[in-house]
This record gives structure tokens, sequence and C-alpha cells, in this order.
């Protein structure tokens, strides 16, 4: 019998699902519990029988059984955690956003080189829901004809996230980066393209009056070498509840998910007035994954059964965090910008 991997998790707020998913995996040993708050990881290791609790990720990268770090602290501390747990030879599956500049991705994408065989992942949750996979399928299966537009809109409905806590208090953080991303990520996931270049548009309308001193409205269009065109917006501050909706039109269908639910338009309007209308298919698919930890099982059984690490996965990935980034550079220099793969 092969040894269990251990698993260190950093940041117990989503963190905390994560190590439950892990728990549930016969592959998996929930070695290490690390948060800011000490008390909180000593609290959730009595649920994780042999586990300890850290403060730090000094507590995890000498041990010698971590084989994974799960990281899930605050947005602006991924990337220097993901470097280190790199460069100590741990794989790594991380919370959105990857990192945050497209300098760091370079320096991510550097170290992913020097260390071919480790694993990385981001917890793009969207990509685990049914309804997405399904759709997924549909589109290279061509039954959507050729993809010519995608319309992602990220209906974040917690301004008071913003206003207040963690993220208010992050220097220049990014409504594109925090919450955008997941639109941005299931357009590259679901058509197998990425855009050329962006221009983008941002305001601070519903913060304005508080400390939140960043955009909590931003707004991108995008151009891509097909014909195609992405339209991703990032609404932190919008009078909704938190959902996202997504627009995807081929020239034989048009799949449409709003607060009306998922559905499928399979025939234009006809030629002669009088003439039957084949009628909207709703799909009832589920919208989000049964866990937020969902992508974790597919993450780690590619470490057990040695499986690629450089996947076109992992390559929307990082390429997201490229476009999202572009985003915010068009937002700030109010001109179209060329994405810069790397």
């Amino acid at each position: 019998m092969k040894r269990q991997l251990g698993v260190a998790v950093i940041g117990l707020g989503i963190g905390e699902q994560h190590a439950r998913m892990y728990a549930t995996l016969s592959s998996c040993k929930v070695k290490l519990l690390v948060d800011l708050d000490r008390s909180r990881a000593e609290n959730l290791v009595r649920e994780f029988p042999g586990s300890d609790a850290g403060s730090n990720i000094g507590a995890v990268l000498d041990r010698d059984d971590i084989d994974i770090v799960s990281i899930a602290s605050f947005d602006d501390a991924h990337f220097d955690q993901v470097m280190r747990a790199l460069s100590a030879g741990k794989h790594v599956f991380v919370e959105k956003p990857l990192c945050r500049t497209a300098d760091e991705l370079a320096q991510i994408r550097a170290a992913l080189n020097a260390n071919a065989s480790l694993h990385l992942a981001s917890n793009l949750v969207l990509r685990g829901a049914d309804l997405y996979r399904w759709l997924r399928d549909e589109i290279a299966a061509g039954a959507f004809g050729e993809i010519y537009a995608f319309d992602g809109d990220y209906l974040y409905g917690r301004l008071h996230k913003i206003t207040e806590g963690w993220r208010g208090e992050t220097d220049n953080y990014s409504v594109m980066l925090g919450g955008g991303i997941h639109m941005i990520d299931l357009m590259l996931w679901l058509t197998g393209q990425r855009p050329r270049s962006v221009q983008a548009v941002g305001n601070r309308v519903c913060a304005r009056g508080t400390g939140f001193q960043y955009d909590d409205f931003t707004a991108a269009t995008m151009t891509f070498p097909s014909g195609m065109v992405g339209r991703i917006t990032a609404n932190f501050g919008c009078v909704h509840r938190h959902q996202h909706v997504v627009r995807v039109y081929g020239t034989r269908k048009t799949f449409i998910l709003d607060d009306a639910g998922a559905r499928l338009m399979t025939a234009r309007d006809p030629v002669e007035p009088g003439l039957a209308v084949a009628p909207v298919e709703p799909l009832k698919l589920a919208t989000r994954p049964a866990h937020k930890g969902a992508l974790i099982p597919a993450f780690v059984e590619a470490i057990v059964l040695n499986k690629p690490s450089r996947t076109a996965d992992l390559d929307a990935t990082l390429d997201a965090i490229a476009i999202a980034a572009a985003c915010d550079e068009a937002v700030s220099t109010s001109s179209f910008v060329q994405i810069r793969y790397q």
C-alpha cells in the first residue's frame, strides 16, 4: 500500500472545506492546519486526528511528510505562498486568484518549468458544476456550431465584503481578479479559445463614500483570433443576490443562464409570421458543484496516478490570470491592451 499524501491547509475560512474534502480521500492524510488565528487552527485539529496546528507557512515547508499544500489565505498572500511551496517541492492547490500581476504569473511559470513533476491547480470551482461540464462537452461536439460570442457577468451582490474586512484593506484589490476571473475561466475552459486583446472600463459608484478605494465594477470586451468576442463584467456592488450570468452564442444554439435558470435556444424567430417556433429548452443541471472542494479529488488523483502535470486545464488557469491582469491594465491606461501569455 502506498503512503498517504500528507496535506497542509493554509487559511481556515474556505480552507476548512478543503480540509474536509481531503479527509474523505483514502489517499490523503490531513497533517497540518495553518491560520493567522492560531486558536482557530487549534480548534479545528480536533476533527482531524493526528494533525497539528500552525500560524504561518514556515510550519509547512520543512516537513518531509507534507506533499500537498492547499492555500486558502487572503488574495495578496497567494503568490508568495505558492512560490514558497513549489520551491519546497510541494504540490499546490490554491484558491483564486492564483496570483495578481503579470510579473507574478511569469515567476510561477518559471517555478513550474523548474519543477516539472509538481502539480498546480486553482479552485476555479465552476468547472466542477454538472451544467458546465455538460455544456463544455456539447460545445466540443459541435452542437452549438461556431461560437461567436461569450458573455459572463459576475454579480457579487456583497458590497459589505469590499467595504469591510480584508478585501477593503488589500492594496490594489481587483474585482476582476477577485471574482470576474470565474467568468474568464469559464470562457476559456468552455470554448478552448483565448483572447488576443482587451479593452475595459470601470467605476467606483456603489462603494463611493466608503473606505474602499478601487473600482467596484469593471467591464471588459475581448477580441479573439477566430473573430469571437468575449464580454466579462465583475459587479461587486450590485443590488442583486450573489449569482453569475452566462450567455454562449453559437451559429446553431444559444445557452443562457440567469436568474430565470439555465436554458437553450435552438431556433431564431420564424421567417413568416404564424410559423411554429422551437420551444425554449430548460436545463435542470446543477449550476454549482455540491462542495467547494469539488475539484480536489481530481487534483489528488492526478498526483497519485502520476498523470501529466502540464494540462489544458492548467493552461487555462494561467491564461485566466494573464487576461484578468490585462483587463486591469486596460482600465488604468484607457486603451486596448494586447494580452501577454508568456
